[in-house]
């Protein structure tokens, strides 16, 4: 704990929520993805990669093992490299941050707000809190406030705000990791079904980014992995006055040609299979049929008695079918927010802020976000591994009694 490098200052850790560690406790659904075995920038979204690569090197996810381990936390490992406490409870894994932060004398406090921040003739800083007029003084402040997302947890952008002020760039907003709302009807029989499948993020017509993973459909749209992990690039590229697409792969690894030959293979094979029979190989059956009946193909004709142009046009459904995203459930369903404080803003040794000294950025709030499966908590861990260094350094020949 930082906290420990500081003998004889005073730290107070505030939070605007009522309770401290909501989003803690809500991650991982209750259970709390705390980082992923295998963690490096390319997991990583946003700015500059060499800044993300520089941190996570300072603090691996084999160093927030070792450090939960010494807290008393065991972690175990599930699907995809995804790190778990033992106790399958988010909230051991919150007790113990709580109990360390203090036993090293850092002076907890919920509900209360900052929601001013100036610097002050001294050097150091004025922390205005809402509701009270009252005030603290401070000669270092860390923002660890969050983006916008699960803004009942208390990250509700006011950290931005306060950023902003003191001089920061911020770049535009959006969800991330949010399941994605879709326009029509196509999805609602096929709520609770889950498939393996791939989305691309066409814009102006180009393929930007192109994602695999489980989907999961909804009585709203799309969810599961695969969507909340492109969320954030529909997000991004609607961002501009462009044309944006999301385009759906129900068969992951194999393209137009691959599809129509395999048809064409089955029903030489199978001469009185139907196309329900062959989609069935690689979807669910309620899925199947749901596509057949929007690519007004008959599920029941043979699969051989096809014309050309119906099989082409099944064959083109099934490696690219425009998915009607109309936006996603937003910052109330996010895990995760895109954009926030600029990265050249920012230094990567010890993320204090190039623009007003005595201030140091972790977390959510800075123009980074990672995919689903704990990444955004290693950031977290990460990058106030390294701000807790950098400010117990700016310390250094400076007396902190008083």
């Amino acid at each position: 704990m930082a906290a420990r490098r500081l003998p004889g200052a005073t730290v107070a850790a505030l939070d605007g929520a009522p309770r401290l560690g909501a989003k803690i406790l809500v991650s991982g659904g209750g259970r709390c993805n705390v980082t992923n075995r295998h963690v490096t920038a390319a997991d990583f979204w946003g700015g500059d990669r060499r800044f993300v690569s520089s941190v996570l090197r300072a603090f691996s996810s084999a160093d927030a093992v070792r450090f939960f381990e010494g807290l008393g936390v065991g972690l175990h490992e599930e699907e995809h490299g995804k790190l778990f406490p033992d106790s399958g409870r988010s909230r051991t894994v919150l007790d113990a941050l709580i109990d360390a932060a203090r036993g090293s004398g850092v002076d907890l406090r919920s509900a209360q707000r900052v929601e001013r921040l100036e610097r002050d003739a001294s050097g150091g800083f004025r922390l205005g809190l809402s509701g009270t007029g009252a005030t603290l003084a401070a000669r270092r402040v860390v923002l660890a406030t969050g983006g916008l997302s699960l803004p009942k947890s208390g990250s509700d952008g006011g950290g931005l705000g306060l950023a902003a002020g003191l001089g920061h760039r911020i770049v535009p907003t959006t969800p991330a990791l949010a399941p994605l709302v879709l326009a029509g009807t196509f999805h609602r029989p096929l709520a609770g079904v889950s498939h393996d499948a791939a989305l691309s993020v066409v814009v102006e017509g180009k393929s930007q980014v192109r994602l695999s993973g489980s989907l999961l459909w909804t009585h709203f749209g799309v969810s599961g992995p695969l969507a909340l992990d492109a969320s954030r690039h529909w997000h991004r590229a609607a961002l501009g006055d462009r044309a944006v697409e999301m385009r759906l792969s129900f068969v992951p690894g194999l393209e137009f040609p691959d599809v129509e030959r395999r048809l064409i293979q089955t029903a030489g094979e199978r001469p009185s299979a139907t196309p329900r029979a062959a989609l069935g190989e690689w979807l669910p059956a309620a899925v199947g049929a749901a596509l057949l009946e929007a690519a007004a193909i008959d599920p029941a004709v043979r699969l051989a008695h096809l014309t050309r142009d119906d099989r082409r046009r099944l064959a083109g459904a099934l490696v690219s079918w425009t998915l009607p995203v109309t936006g996603s459930r937003g910052y109330n369903y996010a895990e995760a927010t895109a954009g926030g404080v600029a990265l050249d803003d920012v230094d990567r040794a010890t993320m204090a802020s190039k623009k007003c000294p005595g201030l140091f950025l972790a977390g959510e709030i800075l123009d980074v976000d990672g995919r689903l499966g704990g990444f955004n908590f290693q950031w977290a861990w990460s990058s106030a591994a390294v701000a807790a260094r950098g400010l117990a350094r700016s310390f250094e020949g400076v007396r902190t009694d008083g």
